[in-house]
């Protein structure tokens, strides 16, 4: 694992940012939580990548307030091209 950011989906909407960082304080030192609202979804980073292949193991495919998480590596961001709309 080359970084220590994950992605974690499958979030019940009602989850907040200090559940899921207690949920991932049992694997580690966690640095940020960010749920992205209305989304299902949400990412955690890690103080390494270690702690967060060790959570990623023990994490995917878990039951958490009644939902099945999907814990992966999270991708850098794309970059995202700017369209040039025009308005009438």
């Amino acid at each position: 694992m080359q970084g220590s950011k994950l992605y974690v989906g499958n979030i019940d909407y009602s989850v907040t940012n200090e559940q899921l960082e207690e949920l991932f304080s049992n694997y580690g030192e966690v640095r940020q939580v960010n749920i992205i609202e209305g989304r299902g979804f949400g990412f955690v980073e890690l103080s390494n990548p270690s702690e967060a292949e060790k959570a990623k193991g023990a994490l995917d495919g878990t039951d958490f307030k009644g939902r099945t998480l999907k814990v992966d590596e999270a991708r850098p961001p794309r970059d995202r091209q700017k369209r040039d709309y025009q308005r009438y």
